[in-house]
Protein backbone atom coordinates (compact mmCIF):
# COMPACT_ATOMS: atom_id res chain seq x y z
CA UNK A 1 0.00 0.00 0.00
CA UNK A 2 2.65 2.39 0.79
CA UNK A 3 4.50 2.19 -2.66
CA UNK A 4 1.27 2.40 -4.36
CA UNK A 5 0.76 5.94 -2.81
CA UNK A 6 4.37 7.01 -3.25
CA UNK A 7 3.16 6.10 -6.87
CA UNK A 8 0.32 8.12 -6.91
CA UNK A 9 2.13 10.87 -5.30
CA UNK A 10 4.66 10.61 -8.48
CA UNK A 11 1.89 10.80 -10.88
CA UNK A 12 0.28 13.79 -9.24
CA UNK A 13 4.07 15.21 -9.81
CA UNK A 14 4.08 14.31 -13.29
CA UNK A 15 0.65 16.09 -13.96
CA UNK A 16 1.62 18.91 -12.37
CA UNK A 17 4.81 19.37 -14.26
CA UNK A 18 3.53 18.32 -17.95
CA UNK A 19 0.26 20.67 -17.08
CA UNK A 20 3.10 23.93 -16.75
CA UNK A 21 4.19 22.82 -20.23
CA UNK A 22 0.52 22.34 -21.77
CA UNK A 23 -0.45 25.46 -20.12
CA UNK A 24 2.35 27.91 -21.88
CA UNK A 25 1.32 26.18 -25.50
CA UNK A 26 -2.56 26.26 -25.02
CA UNK A 27 -4.22 28.87 -27.54
CA UNK A 28 -0.90 30.14 -28.53
CA UNK A 29 0.20 29.94 -32.19
CA UNK A 30 1.97 26.72 -32.60
CA UNK A 31 3.10 24.80 -35.57
CA UNK A 32 1.07 21.78 -36.22
CA UNK A 33 3.12 18.72 -37.92
CA UNK A 34 1.29 15.84 -39.47
CA UNK A 35 2.70 12.52 -38.23
CA UNK A 36 2.87 9.24 -40.82
CA UNK A 37 -0.68 8.18 -40.22
CA UNK A 38 -1.96 12.07 -40.73
CA UNK A 39 -2.88 12.81 -36.91
CA UNK A 40 -1.57 16.38 -35.53
CA UNK A 41 1.37 16.38 -33.20
CA UNK A 42 2.87 19.87 -31.75
CA UNK A 43 5.80 21.32 -29.46
CA UNK A 44 3.36 20.66 -26.82
CA UNK A 45 3.01 16.70 -26.82
CA UNK A 46 6.73 16.34 -27.75
CA UNK A 47 7.94 18.84 -24.78
CA UNK A 48 5.30 17.22 -22.44
CA UNK A 49 6.18 13.51 -23.21
CA UNK A 50 10.28 13.92 -22.98
CA UNK A 51 9.57 15.86 -19.48
CA UNK A 52 7.71 12.80 -18.20
CA UNK A 53 10.42 10.32 -19.81
CA UNK A 54 12.93 11.80 -18.24
CA UNK A 55 11.53 11.93 -14.78
CA UNK A 56 10.43 8.43 -15.01
CA UNK A 57 13.78 6.94 -16.01
CA UNK A 58 15.60 9.20 -13.47
CA UNK A 59 13.16 8.07 -10.43
CA UNK A 60 12.49 4.49 -12.21
CA UNK A 61 15.12 3.47 -13.51
CA UNK A 62 14.33 -0.11 -14.35
CA UNK A 63 10.62 0.43 -15.61
CA UNK A 64 9.84 0.21 -18.86
CA UNK A 65 8.03 3.45 -20.81
CA UNK A 66 5.35 3.48 -24.29
CA UNK A 67 4.67 6.83 -25.06
CA UNK A 68 2.61 8.13 -28.36
CA UNK A 69 5.38 10.09 -29.43
CA UNK A 70 8.69 8.49 -28.74
CA UNK A 71 8.19 5.18 -28.64
CA UNK A 72 9.06 2.23 -26.12
CA UNK A 73 11.74 1.80 -23.88
CA UNK A 74 12.93 -1.26 -21.76
CA UNK A 75 9.79 -3.26 -23.20
CA UNK A 76 10.26 -6.57 -21.34
CA UNK A 77 10.16 -4.82 -17.57
CA UNK A 78 7.42 -5.97 -15.15
CA UNK A 79 6.16 -2.55 -14.48
CA UNK A 80 5.98 -0.28 -17.51
CA UNK A 81 4.46 3.55 -18.01
CA UNK A 82 2.27 4.15 -20.97
CA UNK A 83 1.99 7.64 -21.63
CA UNK A 84 0.10 9.92 -24.16
CA UNK A 85 1.02 13.88 -23.45
CA UNK A 86 -2.03 15.13 -24.97
CA UNK A 87 -5.10 12.51 -25.78
CA UNK A 88 -6.95 15.28 -27.81
CA UNK A 89 -4.56 16.82 -29.88
CA UNK A 90 -7.23 18.14 -32.21
CA UNK A 91 -9.23 19.89 -29.43
CA UNK A 92 -6.10 21.14 -27.74
CA UNK A 93 -5.43 22.61 -30.96
CA UNK A 94 -8.55 24.63 -31.31
CA UNK A 95 -8.58 25.54 -27.71
CA UNK A 96 -11.08 23.63 -26.31
CA UNK A 97 -10.42 22.00 -22.48
CA UNK A 98 -12.20 18.63 -24.36
CA UNK A 99 -8.04 17.35 -24.12
CA UNK A 100 -5.77 15.55 -21.47
CA UNK A 101 -2.58 14.22 -20.20
CA UNK A 102 -2.94 9.97 -20.09
CA UNK A 103 -0.34 8.24 -17.77
CA UNK A 104 -1.40 4.83 -16.63
CA UNK A 105 1.70 2.41 -14.57
CA UNK A 106 0.95 -1.52 -15.93
CA UNK A 107 2.26 -4.29 -14.29
CA UNK A 108 2.70 -7.30 -16.02
CA UNK A 109 0.92 -6.11 -18.86
CA UNK A 110 -2.38 -5.27 -17.09
CA UNK A 111 -3.01 -1.13 -15.31
CA UNK A 112 -2.57 -0.89 -12.01
CA UNK A 113 -2.75 2.75 -11.89
CA UNK A 114 -4.40 5.98 -14.51
CA UNK A 115 -4.50 9.50 -14.74
CA UNK A 116 -6.47 11.97 -16.86
CA UNK A 117 -5.02 15.07 -15.69
CA UNK A 118 -6.89 18.43 -17.48
CA UNK A 119 -4.41 20.91 -16.69
CA UNK A 120 -6.82 24.07 -18.12
CA UNK A 121 -9.35 23.42 -15.51
CA UNK A 122 -6.77 22.10 -12.89
CA UNK A 123 -8.62 18.43 -12.69
CA UNK A 124 -6.38 15.38 -11.49
CA UNK A 125 -8.27 12.11 -11.85
CA UNK A 126 -6.61 9.22 -10.44
CA UNK A 127 -7.74 5.39 -10.37
CA UNK A 128 -6.82 2.28 -9.05
CA UNK A 129 -9.22 -0.08 -10.32
CA UNK A 130 -10.67 0.02 -6.53
CA UNK A 131 -11.11 3.50 -6.05
CA UNK A 132 -10.98 6.82 -8.33
CA UNK A 133 -10.60 10.25 -6.75
CA UNK A 134 -11.15 13.67 -8.56
CA UNK A 135 -8.31 16.23 -6.44
CA UNK A 136 -8.75 13.97 -3.34
CA UNK A 137 -12.38 13.69 -3.53
CA UNK A 138 -13.45 10.21 -4.53
CA UNK A 139 -16.11 10.18 -7.64
CA UNK A 140 -18.50 7.18 -8.84
CA UNK A 141 -19.94 6.10 -12.39
CA UNK A 142 -23.81 7.42 -12.47
CA UNK A 143 -26.59 5.07 -11.52
CA UNK A 144 -28.27 4.70 -14.58
CA UNK A 145 -30.92 1.90 -14.76
CA UNK A 146 -32.23 2.44 -18.34
CA UNK A 147 -30.57 2.58 -21.58
CA UNK A 148 -33.30 5.51 -22.42
CA UNK A 149 -31.89 7.76 -20.02
CA UNK A 150 -28.39 7.39 -21.15
CA UNK A 151 -26.00 9.86 -22.27
CA UNK A 152 -23.90 8.11 -24.98
CA UNK A 153 -20.40 9.93 -26.07
CA UNK A 154 -17.75 9.00 -28.51
CA UNK A 155 -14.68 10.86 -29.93
CA UNK A 156 -15.51 11.32 -33.70
CA UNK A 157 -18.70 9.62 -36.06
CA UNK A 158 -15.95 9.18 -38.82
CA UNK A 159 -14.19 6.60 -36.77
CA UNK A 160 -17.24 5.58 -35.81
CA UNK A 161 -18.39 5.08 -39.24
CA UNK A 162 -14.57 3.60 -40.61
CA UNK A 163 -14.54 0.84 -37.92
CA UNK A 164 -17.30 -0.34 -36.29
CA UNK A 165 -20.85 -1.65 -38.12
CA UNK A 166 -22.72 1.80 -38.75
CA UNK A 167 -26.33 0.49 -38.30
CA UNK A 168 -25.75 -1.15 -35.14
CA UNK A 169 -24.21 2.21 -33.44
CA UNK A 170 -27.15 3.87 -35.05
CA UNK A 171 -29.68 1.74 -32.98
CA UNK A 172 -27.79 2.65 -30.03
CA UNK A 173 -28.03 6.58 -30.95
CA UNK A 174 -31.81 5.96 -31.01
CA UNK A 175 -31.91 3.80 -27.72
CA UNK A 176 -30.67 6.39 -25.53
CA UNK A 177 -31.29 10.28 -24.75
CA UNK A 178 -28.70 12.21 -26.10
CA UNK A 179 -25.76 11.77 -28.16
CA UNK A 180 -22.76 14.00 -28.63
CA UNK A 181 -19.63 13.81 -29.81
CA UNK A 182 -17.53 15.12 -26.50
CA UNK A 183 -14.51 12.34 -27.18
CA UNK A 184 -11.34 11.64 -26.39
CA UNK A 185 -10.64 11.30 -22.56
CA UNK A 186 -12.28 13.55 -21.67
CA UNK A 187 -15.60 11.66 -22.56
CA UNK A 188 -14.12 8.76 -20.34
CA UNK A 189 -13.62 11.75 -17.23
CA UNK A 190 -17.67 12.38 -17.72
CA UNK A 191 -18.21 8.41 -17.81
CA UNK A 192 -16.28 8.05 -14.64
CA UNK A 193 -17.37 11.27 -12.51
CA UNK A 194 -21.24 10.51 -13.00
CA UNK A 195 -21.90 13.41 -16.05
CA UNK A 196 -22.23 10.75 -19.31
CA UNK A 197 -23.11 7.46 -19.02
CA UNK A 198 -21.60 5.68 -22.27
CA UNK A 199 -18.41 6.41 -23.99
CA UNK A 200 -17.64 4.73 -26.94
CA UNK A 201 -13.94 4.53 -29.29
CA UNK A 202 -14.26 1.74 -31.85
CA UNK A 203 -10.41 2.20 -32.44
CA UNK A 204 -7.47 2.91 -30.13
CA UNK A 205 -3.93 2.57 -29.23
CA UNK A 206 -2.21 1.47 -25.74
CA UNK A 207 -1.47 4.99 -24.50
CA UNK A 208 -4.72 5.93 -25.73
CA UNK A 209 -6.77 3.02 -23.49
CA UNK A 210 -4.76 1.92 -20.26
CA UNK A 211 -4.98 4.49 -17.87
CA UNK A 212 -8.43 4.53 -18.52
CA UNK A 213 -9.25 1.12 -16.95
CA UNK A 214 -7.94 1.63 -13.54
CA UNK A 215 -10.42 5.03 -13.33
CA UNK A 216 -13.56 3.42 -14.60
CA UNK A 217 -13.34 0.07 -12.66
CA UNK A 218 -11.98 2.49 -9.45
CA UNK A 219 -15.25 4.84 -10.44
CA UNK A 220 -17.40 1.74 -10.23
CA UNK A 221 -17.93 1.54 -13.84
CA UNK A 222 -17.56 -0.98 -16.53
CA UNK A 223 -14.73 -1.16 -19.15
CA UNK A 224 -14.11 -3.55 -21.91
CA UNK A 225 -13.30 -3.79 -25.62
CA UNK A 226 -16.63 -3.68 -28.22
CA UNK A 227 -16.53 -7.20 -28.42
CA UNK A 228 -16.89 -7.22 -24.31
CA UNK A 229 -13.23 -8.74 -23.84
CA UNK A 230 -10.63 -7.46 -21.87
CA UNK A 231 -9.72 -4.02 -22.63
CA UNK A 232 -6.30 -4.19 -21.90
CA UNK A 233 -6.00 -6.70 -24.92
CA UNK A 234 -7.92 -5.39 -27.40
CA UNK A 235 -7.67 -2.08 -29.61
CA UNK A 236 -11.66 -0.58 -28.90
CA UNK A 237 -13.00 0.77 -25.93
CA UNK A 238 -16.86 0.71 -24.10
CA UNK A 239 -17.00 2.23 -20.83
CA UNK A 240 -20.47 2.40 -19.03
CA UNK A 241 -21.67 3.46 -15.84
CA UNK A 242 -22.68 -0.25 -15.33
CA UNK A 243 -25.84 -1.80 -15.33
CA UNK A 244 -26.37 -1.33 -18.92
CA UNK A 245 -22.81 -2.31 -20.31
CA UNK A 246 -24.70 -6.21 -21.61
CA UNK A 247 -27.50 -3.80 -23.38
CA UNK A 248 -24.80 -1.77 -24.82
CA UNK A 249 -22.58 -4.38 -25.86
CA UNK A 250 -25.50 -6.82 -27.80
CA UNK A 251 -26.57 -3.31 -29.73
CA UNK A 252 -23.70 -2.71 -31.00
CA UNK A 253 -22.84 -6.27 -31.98
CA UNK A 254 -26.74 -6.69 -33.77
CA UNK A 255 -27.81 -9.00 -31.12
Amino acid sequence: MQELNELRHFCKWLADESGKIIKSYWRTSINVENKSDLSPVTIADKKTEELMREAIMKKFSNHGILGEEFGEYNPNAEYKWVLDPIDGTKSFICGTVMFGTLIALLKNGEPILGVINQPILNEFLIGDNYVTELNGKQVHVRNCENISDAVLLTTDQINVEKFCNIKNFDDLVHKVKLYRQWGDCYGYYLVATGYADIMIDPIMNPWDLMALIPIIKGAGGTITDYYNGNPAKGNSIVATGGKIHNEVIETLNGK
